[in-house]
Parts: C-alpha cells; structure tokens; sequence
C-alpha cells in the first residue's frame, strides 16, 4: 500500500496532466462571477437577487431597498464583489415551446483548475451569477469530484428569460416593491405564531423545524361574485376563493391545535378572511432510510374567502410591524 506522501504525489502528477490538457483545451479561459444577495418582500415572500453593490449602505438609501427577510433578521450586505475563475465552460442549447413560452434553455458546465470556495458555497443568502457571451448562469451542483484529478465541475442553467427579472442589477429596478401575488398568501405569512411561514417552493435551506409551507392551488383560486365593487376610491374589491394546503414540520399535537384554534379566531373576530370548510389537521409522512423514523410532518387544508384588495392591506399592516432597522454583516 502506498504512503500517504506516495499518494500525494502520485495525485500531484496525474492532476498536473489533467490541467495541462484543461489549459490547451480552454486557452486558458477565464469566466467572471458577480456577487448578489438573496431579498425576500415581506409582503409576499417573493425571492429576488439583487446585484450586492448596490446593497452598500448608499446605494440601499437611494434605492429605498425593503431589505427585511421574512422570519429572519433584516441584513445588509457588504458591496459586490466578483471572483475570476480559470477553467473550461461549455454549453448545451436545447429549445422548448409550451402554451405560454418559446424559450430555450442552456446548460451550463464549468470545469474549474481551483475549488473555488464561493461557488460551493451556493445559498442560502448569497449568489455567484457567471456571464459569458450574453449568458448569465448559477450552479445548482457540484459534481463528478475526483480529489486525484484535482479538478472541480460545476452545473446549472443558465437563467431562464421567464425569470430574468428576479435579477435585480440596478436601484431603479429594485425600488419596486409592490406586492407581487393577487391571492390570499399574504395573509397566512402574518400568522407566524407558532413556527416561520413560507411560501411553497420558497423555503430557505437546511433549516430545522419548526416551520410550515403555504401551498395555494393556482388552479382553484376563483371569484365569488361576478364583478369587483369598485369604491369612491377607486380601490378595487374582489371577493375571491382560495383552497390552501399547509405543511407543517416539528409541531406536535398540541402545538398544531394552538396554531388552528388561533387561525380560527383569526377568522371570526376579523374582517380580513372566512373559512370556508371544516380544516383538521393530518399526519403524513416523511422518512429517511438512512434513519429509519418518520419526520414530525402535519397537514391542514383550508378553504377561505377574501377580498383581493383586502390582502394589500393585511399585507401593509404586516410590512409595518417587522422590524426595518439594517444590521451589518459578512
């Protein structure tokens, strides 16, 4: 068997040919990544990522940045920065065309000379977007790593035109703070009680429980009377419907009927949502092989009515009441 000082150079060697053959297959090509920040809108939950530059401390006053994360401490970052890294890139286009979109989709892969630390370290609250040739692309994953070839491979796609504009470059762009969804998700993110809420599909990574998913079916969101009532304002009032479903991990029995008998109350002593149908909660399954137990997950299913405009305004009662003031870090 060989020494561990035998291995390494044996190691040494073969990634030394390894990168000699990278070099003349990429001429030494070289791809910039741009630092951006993860910003949550209080108001709704929607993630966008802002170049970090103008997160500096002047570029967040004269933009007027929301920079509150929703069941987080607001933060704000130190200003952008870019990394170079060496290595090989190259493409796959493939186009597609569905009922709302022609688009295509480019898969990225980068072979890197270096491990380069910021890339591995993808989330939570900071990301390295690449560009090369008009492409702006992220990795989701690192894979194929070999420590003897002492090559690093990173994949992803490149970003999607559909969700372009969750990339913010400029404080113009990022004074828009309106809200962004028209159903009744706003409302359950003020109901954080008993665990942080979050929109389905938008939950932060690697966090423990507690905490509990809103899933509204888009499908199933629908009007209950013919026509908006519109006031001497002009304000518009939509009496809507919405099935929701919430996924709740790490509350046990009798925490799950503080959160409903909470929500209830909500319901009947408000002006701001009804329920509509008979809401209990269910156990359901999460396992892991490896551990051979059953994750603490619960259900509940609600039906409720609103009105759309009276969303916006349980969604500014909600915005006004966290807490705004910016704190330093990295």
């Amino acid at each position: 068997m060989a020494s561990v000082n035998e291995a390494a150079g044996d190691r040494t060697e073969f990634a030394a040919g390894l990168k000699l053959g990278l070099d003349t297959l990429s001429k030494r090509q070289e791809i910039t990544f741009t630092k951006y920040v993860k910003m949550i809108l209080p108001l709704d939950g929607f993630v966008f990522w802002v170049k970090a530059d103008i997160l500096s401390p002047i570029g967040i006053n004269a933009a007027a940045i929301n920079t509150q994360e929703i069941n987080a401490t607001p933060k704000v970052q130190n200003p952008a920065n870019t990394i170079k890294a060496m290595g090989s890139l190259h493409y796959a286009t493939e186009n597609n065309q569905d009922e709302t979109e022609g688009f295509a989709t480019n898969r990225v892969i980068f072979t890197s000379e270096v491990d380069v630390e910021e890339l591995n370290t993808i989330a939570p609250r900071v990301l390295y977007v690449g560009e090369f040739e008009g492409l702006k692309f992220a990795f989701s994953m690192r894979s194929s790593f070999y420590r003897q070839a002492d090559l690093f491979h990173y994949q992803g796609f490149a970003v999607y035109p559909a969700l372009a504009t969750q990339l913010i470059d400029t404080p113009v762009e990022a004074m828009n703070r309106d809200l962004v969804v028209s159903n009744s998700l706003p409302i359950w993110l003020t109901l954080n009680q008993q665990c942080p809420m979050y929109p389905s599909f938008l939950i932060d990574d690697n966090i423990n429980p507690p905490w509990c998913a809103v899933h509204i079916e888009p499908g199933m969101t629908s009007g209950l009377q013919s026509a908006p009532f519109i006031d001497s304002n002009g304000s518009h009032w939509q009496l809507a419907t919405d099935h929701v479903r919430l996924t709740f991990y790490g509350l046990r029995n009798d925490a799950i009927f503080d959160w409903l008998d909470y929500v209830l109350q909500f319901s009947l002593y408000s002006e701001v949502m009804g329920v509509m149908n008979i809401p209990v909660p269910r156990d359901d399954k999460r396992t892991q092989a490896e551990l051979g137990v059953l994750a603490i997950r619960k259900t509940i299913e609600f039906d409720v009515n609103y009105y759309q405009a009276r969303v916006r305004d349980a969604a500014l009662t909600y915005i006004k009441s966290v807490f705004l003031d910016l704190i330093v870090s990295f």
